[in-house]
């Protein structure tokens, strides 16, 4: 299954996951979305790599899960914004996946474009009030986005 996973590029970029090659997706703490991580992300899944809170947002690349789910190691760091003190290495609360660099588009895929484009347009990332940091994506979705990043 395709997903969409969203980034901040001045905190994490595709072009860092680039250099990098493989990074861990840790401090997402919204249930529902690490719940997608913990429970439904398989190893080869892609995922459209959206960078959000830039001018403009948009569909910056592709990035493929590596790895099998494993608790998220910012819980347990009390100097990390991302601590929770009810976790526990027994009982850990939040789960990760890694996830290595596939593609970077030639040209970022702006959240206009997506919105304007009849089929796109009904992908969570361009509903009002969806701000999940990973969503689920139809293949009819993803296989759009591959041609217009063709374009």
């Amino acid at each position: 299954m395709p997903w969409l996973i969203k980034s901040e590029p001045d905190v994490f970029s595709i072009q860092d996951l680039e250099k990098v090659k493989q990074e861990p997706w840790s401090g997402v703490r919204n249930y529902q979305a690490r719940n997608f991580m913990w429970r439904e992300m398989n190893i080869g899944d892609l995922a459209l790599f959206y960078h959000s809170n830039a001018t403009p947002p948009g569909i910056a690349g592709i990035a493929e899960v590596a790895s099998e789910p494993y608790p998220d190691p910012t819980q347990f760091d009390p100097s990390s914004e991302y601590f929770d003190p009810k976790a526990t290495h027994e009982k850990p609360r939040w789960f990760l996946v890694d996830f290595k660099h596939f593609s970077t588009f030639k040209n970022l895929i702006p959240l206009e474009s997506l919105k304007s484009h009849k089929i796109l347009s009904q992908m969570l990332v361009c509903q009002k009030g969806t701000r999940l940091s990973i969503t689920p994506v139809s293949q009819t979705h993803y296989n759009q986005v591959l041609k217009l990043s063709q374009k």
